[in-house]
């Protein structure tokens, strides 16, 4: 493993930089996680799947991460749908947080260190708009609690945008009594029928860009390394993160924020209000969850992501393929046939190290995951030769399979699960089943043998009789 530097694209300067955690061998990362008043949809999928993998990486390179991310499980939207639901604004978010659950679990997506939800942490988030206001930046009106945005000197950095040119946007409010039609709310008076909270201003709920600012506070600290989140969240909802933050901390909130691009459907951007947006448990009910993994890092996190089902079925053959290797490697791992070759152990692990190589030169170059498949795809090609050699050496082999593993685990594709489940049963059937088809051919029984070989394609079983032995794949 190389000790080459990680370059990010860092939005905040719009510029590639070279990573430097704040404490060496260590990352903090904060993500911005869903509002939970439906299931996910592929949109929210993306984001969760790519800072995944960039947190694997990280892993691989050997630091220790410590990554957060949060619910917004109080919203005016969970609001809406528990009120045409008749249920309990908390309770129904609660319902979808154990549903994501289910869902990201089926990723492959390593479990946070910690999920904070809103609901939570109101201590929190009421004391850092207390010191927002001490600091000059917030004021209150009749229970609302207002940031002043023109006060804050740096606002726009991280967008590019100029206040004299915004207008009123979707997630500002508007409300005449502000100071400014850009103000936006830090916390928001009770509604009859709404859930509130107790506070200083009285009765209500904190506005939706506070809650983040609070909850990476507390389990990160004033300053972090990365956050995270997806392209749309850049305005209003990071800015704003910002402005709250540095208005009292006086330090950068995060060093390195990094957003992921969109889905787009027909090249036209996925969205709610089009109606072209697609719950991720109804793709998984079509395909394979690896699969829909694959297919959301096919291309680099920066770039909008087309989807239809061609381009999800392309993914579906490529991973195939990865698979398919992969078991061939892990039953001529346990062939007996496998001997000694030190000049050809010796090639093909030099081959397999300058992949690897190649793979890590692409993930520090911005977590470029499209190539890093690319070069996954060469390292297939070549196990598959040397695999089909006379001879294959056991002892290279094994550190083959080691570094294949460890770019597998860098992507968050497992192959090994299933069997494990099935506790080695189907492994033992087939080598029975092999050993039965090589017996019959040696009794020259050889409609037999055909017959098993038949049998077992029908159900989608392939045997591949090579050099070594007889070894077996999934169609």
């Amino acid at each position: 493993m190389s000790n080459k530097p990680i370059y990010v694209h860092n939005t905040l300067g719009n510029e590639k930089v070279e990573f430097r955690p704040l404490e060496e061998g260590k990352v903090k990362m904060y993500v911005c996680g869903p509002t939970t008043y439906n299931y996910i949809h592929l949109g929210n999928a993306r984001p969760i799947v790519v800072f995944d993998t960039v947190r694997r990486y990280l892993q691989y390179r050997g630091y220790e991460v410590t990554y957060i991310q949060n619910f917004t499980d109080v919203d005016d939207k969970i609001i809406k749908r528990a009120q045409e639901e008749n249920d309990d604004p908390i309770k129904l978010a609660a319902r979808y947080i154990d549903e994501f659950f289910k869902d990201v679990e089926a990723l492959n997506v390593l479990k946070a260190s910690v999920y904070p939800k809103v609901s939570e942490h109101m201590p929190e988030i009421i004391d850092i708009i207390q010191r927002i206001i001490d600091a000059g930046y917030g004021y209150e009106l009749d229970g609302d609690v207002y940031f002043a945005v023109r006060k804050y000197a740096d606002y726009g950095q991280l967008s590019g945008r100029n206040l004299d040119d915004l207008q009123s946007g979707a997630r500002v409010e508007v409300d005449s009594r502000k100071h400014d039609p850009l103000d936006f709310a830090l916390w928001k008076s009770a509604k009859p029928g709404e859930p509130y909270w107790e506070s200083p201003w009285g009765n209500g709920r904190p506005g939706w860009h506070i809650e983040c600012s609070a909850m990476s506070g507390k389990y990160l600290g004033e300053q972090f390394d990365i956050h995270g989140g997806g392209q749309d969240l850049i305005f209003p909802h990071h800015e704003n993160e910002i402005a709250q933050t540095c208005c009292v901390t006086g330090k950068p909130m995060a060093n390195y924020w990094l957003h992921n691009g969109f889905i787009t459907i027909n090249q036209e951007k996925m969205s709610k209000s089009l109606g072209n947006f697609f719950l991720l448990r109804d793709i998984l009910a079509k395909f394979d969850a690896q699969t829909v993994r694959f297919y959301l890092l096919s291309v680099h996190y920066r770039s909008p992501l087309d989807f239809d089902d061609e381009k999800l079925q392309v993914a579906q053959k490529g991973l195939e393929r990865i698979k398919n290797c992969y078991t061939a490697l892990q039953n001529q791992l346990k062939n007996n046939n496998t001997g000694v070759d030190e000049a050809g152990g010796q090639e093909i692990l030099a081959k397999v190290t300058a992949i690897q190589d190649a793979f890590e030169d692409a993930m520090n170059d911005d977590f470029n995951t499209a190539l890093a498949s690319g070069n996954l795809f060469d390292m297939v090609r070549e196990i598959n030769t040397y695999l089909n050699s006379e001879v294959v050496d056991k002892t290279a082999l094994a550190k083959v399979n080691e570094i294949f593993q460890a770019l597998l685990t860098v992507l968050g594709l497992d192959f090994t699960v299933k069997a494990e489940e099935d506790n080695g049963l189907v492994d033992s059937l087939m080598n029975l089943l092999i050993d039965l088809r090589k017996q019959a051919r040696a009794d020259k029984n050889y409609a037999l043998a055909d017959q098993i070989r038949q049998q077992l394609g029908e159900i989608g079983i392939v045997l591949e009789d090579t050099k070594q032995g007889t070894t077996w794949k999934k169609e």
